[in-house]
C-alpha cells in the first residue's frame, strides 16, 4: 500500500508543478484553481488543503522555481557540470520553463512579483558575496542592476526573439542569447581609468546633491 505520507507529498507536488505549467503559460490571473486542480488530477478542495489559496500556491510556486534555478546554477558552476556532456540537454526544459514561468510572474503588477524581484535581487547578492566580493563595493547595487538587466530581457522577451531571430524561449533563440551573455559578462566594456572616472563623477553628483 502506498504511504498516505508519501501520497500527500505527490499531490502537493503535483499541483505545485500542474500550477507553475499553467503559470507560466497563461498568467496568474487567466489561471484558476481549478484549472490548476484539473491539470494535476486532484480536487480543487486539495487543492486548498495544501495551500491555501491561489495566492498561497503562488507563493509556493514562486520559492520552487527560484530554488530550482539557483540549484541548477550551481550544479552547473560549483559542480562542474557545465563541462559534463548531456547535463545542459537534461535540463533545458526545465529552464525554459523557469525562464517562461519568471516572466510572467514579473509582469502583472502585483505585490507577489515586488516580492519575487526582491527576492531574486537578494539570492543575487548572496550569490555575488560567494563568488566575486570584490567585483563592486555597493552589492546592493550591482545585484539590482545585474536581476534588472537579466528580467529587462524577459520583459522585452519579443524584441529580443525578434532580433536574434529566435524564439529566445526555444532551443535556437535561448542557445544565442547565452551566448551573447556569456561575452557580455566575461569582457570589460570600460577601462579602469575610464570606470574610476565614472565614479568619481557619480560622487560628485551625491555631494552636490547633499549641498542642496
Amino acid at each position: 500500500m502506498t504511504d498516505p505520507a508519501t501520497e500527500d507529498l505527490t499531490a502537493r507536488a503535483r499541483i505545485r508543478d500542474a500550477a507553475i505549467r499553467l503559470f507560466a503559460d497563461r498568467g496568474m490571473d487567466a489561471t484558476t484553481v481549478r484549472d490548476i486542480a484539473q491539470a494535476a488530477g486532484v480536487s480543487p478542495g486539495l487543492l486548498r488543503h495544501h495551500f491555501g489559496s491561489k495566492e498561497g500556491l503562488r507563493e509556493a510556486c514562486d520559492q520552487y522555481v527560484l530554488d530550482r534555478s539557483m540549484g541548477i546554477k550551481e550544479e552547473l558552476l560549483l559542480d562542474g557540470k557545465l563541462a559534463k556532456p548531456g547535463f545542459m540537454p537534461s535540463v533545458h526544459p526545465t529552464v525554459m520553463l523557469m525562464y517562461r514561468y519568471v516572466t510572467r510572474a514579473l509582469l502583472d503588477g502585483s505585490p507577489a512579483a515586488a516580492a519575487l524581484f526582491d527576492h531574486m535581487v537578494v539570492i543575487a547578492e548572496q550569490w555575488i558575496d560567494k563568488m566575486a566580493p570584490n567585483v563592486s563595493q555597493d552589492r546592493r547595487g550591482y545585484a539590482t542592476v545585474l536581476i534588472g538587466m537579466q528580467s529587462g530581457l524577459l520583459a522585452m522577451h519579443e524584441h529580443v526573439s525578434r532580433n536574434l531571430g529566435a524564439d529566445m524561449f526555444a532551443t535556437e533563440g535561448y542557445t544565442r542569447l547565452v551566448g551573447a551573455m556569456v561575452d557580455f559578462y566575461s569582457s570589460t566594456l570600460l577601462d579602469p581609468d575610464l570606470a574610476a572616472q565614472a565614479h568619481r563623477a557619480m560622487q560628485e553628483l551625491r555631494d552636490n546633491a547633499k549641498e542642496q
